[in-house]
């Protein structure tokens, strides 16, 4: 019985890929930038502000949570399409920084 669940638990916890604890600033300012791209067409009060929370933002957790921002501001500017299809090409960027579950595209 304890070999079997010994077995069990190396398995279950090998098939994780590890994540990173932490991005480098470098890690984190590509991350940025890349956000900061996608909404370069989008100039209003409310893009602004949004600009100032990715600059302060500290962590690849916190710059993924702000993603939902950008998509409603890029959707409001043009359309959702094009809003998700920007979204969904920041995947790359933010691969190996988060949790693989998390990675979730926008439909």
């Amino acid at each position: 019985m304890i070999p079997t669940l010994t077995r069990f638990f190396k398995g279950t916890m090998a098939s994780r890929k590890p994540v990173s604890a932490k991005a480098s600033l470098k890690d984190l300012q590509c991350i940025r930038t890349a956000l900061l791209h996608c909404m370069d067409d989008c100039d209003s009060v409310q893009a602004q502000r949004l600009r100032h929370k990715i600059a302060q933002a500290k962590t690849a957790q916190d710059l993924w949570m702000l993603r939902n921002d950008a998509y409603q501001l890029i959707s409001q500017q043009t359309s959702q399409a094009v809003a998700a299809e920007r979204i969904n090409n920041l995947m790359s960027a933010f691969e190996g920084w988060l949790e693989p579950r998390q990675l979730v595209r926008i439909k």
